[in-house]
């Protein structure tokens, strides 16, 4: 019988880390200071935004059918998100002043990054909403206010932090973010990130149901049933489909087949094999010759 006591008693887990050490996100800061006009950021695969608003107000636009308002409205201080590709516009942006950033996030494997495929389109949300980070906020404009040895470099990571703060903060937040069911919203709930966080450091290991329910502190039935409802696929699909996910950026780094099977856990290259016909209907190689 699942131990639910010792369960509740574990040591807050680190859900963050193992993906994002795996599937690296990096900031590059592009813009700090006053915008005239209209300023257009183009959509470019694998890239997405981090747009930092202090003071001031504006008016951001997007393309129809982009799957977000066609007008947004920022009244107040504001962080704007853009995980994914998505063009969009400023409007009379604060023409004074310097407390307004910008910076490209590019995303390791693109769109196959799990942080693009789990988050809305866009993200906006008041800099008060979240604890800690004016603190961050405060040295980035201050490197990005004077001119300093490597001060772009630090601005950089300074970026890097708030979307961890960001990302801190959706986690404890899923439904004030709205978030879909999906890898953020497994992972704020603490049983399913119990089980989430083991397989993200552990892929290779050979996870059965029972497994991850005990992990999780629940019975077999009630684990797969919650599973499904808020990560939004089976326990077997997430763990196929992260796998997959690990197998194809290795390959893009120049793994072989074999090397990506043994780590992961499969019998042979012909097991992983079958995992690419099933979820991409080609085999490795041939989806590896699609990326050239």
């Amino acid at each position: 019988m699942p131990n639910v006591a010792a369960a509740a008693a574990a040591p807050p887990l680190d859900r963050l880390s193992a993906l994002l050490e795996r599937f690296h996100v990096r900031a590059h800061l592009f813009h700090a200071g006053p915008l005239c006009g209209v300023t257009t950021f183009a959509a470019k695969e694998g890239r997405g935004f981090l747009h930092v608003l202090r003071r001031g107000e504006m008016v951001v636009t997007h393309r129809a059918r982009a799957g977000v308002p066609r007008k947004v409205v920022v009244k107040e201080p504001t962080l704007l998100f853009y995980p994914r590709p998505l063009a969009h516009d400023f409007h009379n942006a604060p023409s004074e002043g310097s407390d307004f950033v910008c910076a490209t996030l590019d995303f390791e494997g693109g769109g196959a990054h799990p942080l693009v495929r789990a988050l809305p389109a866009l993200i906006r949300l008041p800099l008060h909403a979240v604890d800690g980070l004016e603190q961050s906020l405060a040295l980035l404009f201050a490197e990005t206010t004077r001119v300093q040895c490597g001060h772009r470099l630090l601005a950089d990571r300074l970026f890097e932090v708030v979307l961890i703060q960001l990302l801190r903060w959706l986690l404890d937040h899923p439904e004030r973010a709205d978030l879909p069911p999906g890898l953020l919203t497994g992972l704020g709930d603490p049983p399913l990130a119990r089980v989430l966080v083991a397989l993200h450091e552990q892929p290779g290991e050979p996870w059965m149901l029972e497994q991850m329910a005990a992990k999780a502190g629940m019975s077999r039935s009630a684990f797969a049933a919650r599973f499904k409802a808020v990560v939004g696929a089976t326990p077997a699909d997430y763990l196929a489909n992260w796998r997959l996910t690990i197998a194809q950026a290795a390959l893009v780094g120049g793994a072989s087949v074999k090397t990506v099977a043994d780590e992961l856990g499969y019998a042979n290259a012909s097991a992983l094999s079958r995992l690419f016909a099933q979820k991409l209907g080609a085999s490795p190689r041939e989806w590896l010759a699609r990326q050239s």
